[in-house]
Order: C-alpha cells, then structure tokens, then sequence
C-alpha cells in the first residue's frame, strides 16, 4: 500500500446530438456523499459554491454536435438491460477537437455521485470533462437513474453496468478512442458505483443486475464510500434510500454491490481522498485498500493533505490539480496505476 501526500461545477445549458439508437453505448457524494450538510465544509479556504441543477430543458438536443473551443461534445444514449429512460440513460461524449488516428485516444468512463440521489445530474463535471478533453483525453460523463428520478434498487446500479457494457460500441462508433486506454473514474457515491460495477464477480441477474461484460483497464476512486455497511452507519439516509433499507434488512443487497465486499485481485484501483474530508472519511479508502493487499490485488492509496470532500473536484482548491493530472496519466498509462507508479507523478 503506499501513500503520499477541480469540482469543475460549471453548467453548461447547451448538449449535443444523440446518435442513432443503433449506436449504444463512473463526481458527487453518498451524504455519505456530498449531502446538503457539508455543503460548505471547504470554507476555512474558500466559500465552495455549488450551482444548482439545470432545469430539464437544458438537457434539450440540438442537430449537431457543439464544439467548446478545442472540444467536440456529443449526447450519446446507453442501451439498459431493462426499461430505460432515455432522458437519463445517456452520456456526453467530450472528444478533442481536430482529426486523430485510429485508436490514439485514451478515454475517462466518468461517474457522478450525488448520494445516489436525482437533485445532482452528470453535468456537474462538464467543466471536467472540457478539461480533460482539452489536455487530450475523451470522457464519456455517464447519467444514471437516481433515488427520485426512478433509481434506486435495481436501476442506479444497473444503469451504471450498462453504460460500462456499452462502451465496446461507443469505441466503435468513435474509432478514434484507444480500446487500451481506458479508465473509470468516480467521485462520491459515483466512486462505490464505478469501483463496483468494474470489480464485481458475482452473479446479481437474479437480483436484476445485469453482468459487467466489460471492465475498464483502471479505476480511480474519490472520496469514495467504498465500504457500504460503514457508509450507513455514518449516513443512513442516503445507503438506506438507495438499498431500500438497512444492512440487517437487506442483506444481500448490500453484499451484492459493496465494493469492499466484491473485490477484483486483477483491476488495479486508485483510491484517493482527503485527510480533511468529513463527508466521507479517508479511513474509507485505507480500508479498502487494505483489503484489497490483503486479498492479494493490486490497489493504491493517496492522502491528500488539507484536502476535503469537494475540494478534490473545485478547481482552485486543495487536491484539484493533483486529481486532474491522476486521471490524465492514468488515463493515457492504465499500468501506471497497476504499478503504483502514479505517486510522486
């Protein structure tokens, strides 16, 4: 295990077009992540201000794509196993502008969190995703059904899987993605999701999960909540919400999509967080890191001193840059996060 020591909340009231339905295709919180009580735990730097959700006709699509600057960013739909709906089963696509190779792109599978729950949307991390777009990494920000928009058990995971196994078909639509490049990334309650959805083994069909038939190359959790029984013990609110109940009364619920309890030796995982997060605490991610050693898996701890809960993704704030080139570097080198060679990167 080693240790060392952006919230790109921009809105943007334009989307893109969604491609053909012939074409299918894990930042946020658990109040465990990010819940309205720890809105302002950042202020001993800086106020974070957080902006409100955009009403639902900023999610209108216009014809063509839209070009931000240096950034092409096109809606493209996710098929789901079950019923969907297609005003959330989507993700934008954020490309670098300007004509790439074949299979030269790496690209960032990028999960929002939110406490699973419908007031925090996929745009939050617009600003992001540009971000990463313009330093030459594609993301696909991912929406997903959430606890007050028709989530909850089974969809927000299911959705969540779904666009995972999707991703074989958005590389082939946009032959320009690497198939070897990619990676996911979560902050929040959008960590547990894609650290989760990446190492799970078990069969959850019976449970209404479908199977991750693929599996990014790397996983990048922030601030993640991956240890769901401990989660609800800090916040029983947002777990119990998106479960339907306790630990005691749901059981295999929680055993079936508790990353601490669904651990991949071979999916090399970054857990990084914050020694001021009080949202959701740093031990957190020790645990699950020791966990995987234990286990005999490949998983990577970063500290980041000073930083909090949302500071990791406000631009300006302690961590931001430092997650910022974690997920570049890792993105263009998934070995580099096998190898722990990341730190000190």
């Amino acid at each position: 295990m080693t240790v060392s020591g952006l919230g790109w909340n921009t809105r943007s009231r334009t989307r893109a077009v969604c491609l053909a339905a012939s074409i299918v295709i894990g930042i946020g919180g658990v109040s465990a992540c990010s819940s309205d009580n720890h809105a302002h735990e950042d202020t001993p730097t800086a106020h974070t201000t957080v902006a409100a959700p955009p009403a639902d006709a900023a999610y209108a699509t216009p014809a063509a794509a839209v070009v931000h600057a240096a950034v092409t960013e096109t809606r493209v739909p996710y098929a789901t196993s079950t019923i969907g709906d297609p005003s959330q089963n989507y993700g934008d696509l954020y490309l670098p502008a300007g004509a790439q190779r074949t299979d030269s792109i790496p690209l960032v599978v990028l999960i929002h969190g939110g406490g699973w729950r419908a007031k925090y949307h996929a745009s939050s991390f617009d600003g992001l995703s540009r971000t990463l777009a313009e330093r030459g990494v594609a993301v696909y920000n991912v929406e997903y059904r959430r606890v007050g928009s028709g989530g909850g058990w089974t969809h927000t995971f299911s959705d969540v899987v779904d666009a995972y196994n999707s991703i074989p078909d958005l590389i082939a639509a946009y032959p320009q993605l690497s198939s070897q490049n990619v990676i996911a990334v979560g902050h929040s309650a959008g960590a547990q999701l894609a650290v989760w959805a990446a190492t799970d083994r078990r069969d959850n069909v019976a449970l209404g999960i479908p199977e991750t038939t693929f599996r990014p190359e790397a996983v990048i959790s922030l601030a993640g909540p991956l240890d769901l029984v401990h989660a609800f013990k800090a916040d029983h609110n947002a777990a119990e919400q998106v479960l339907g109940g306790t630990p005691e009364q749901q059981a295999e619920r929680y055993t079936a999509v508790d990353p601490i309890q669904n651990i991949d030796p071979t999916v090399p995982v970054l857990a990084v967080a914050g020694t001021a997060d009080t949202t959701v605490s740093p031990t957190q991610s020790t645990a699950y890191v020791a966990a995987v050693d234990r286990d005999h898996g490949v998983a990577t701890l970063e500290l980041i001193p000073g930083a909090t809960h949302q500071s990791l993704v406000t631009p300006g704030r302690i961590g931001a840059t430092r997650v910022l080139d974690l997920i570049v570097n890792a993105a263009g080198d998934p070995e580099l996060v096998a190898s722990g060679a990341l730190q000190g990167s």
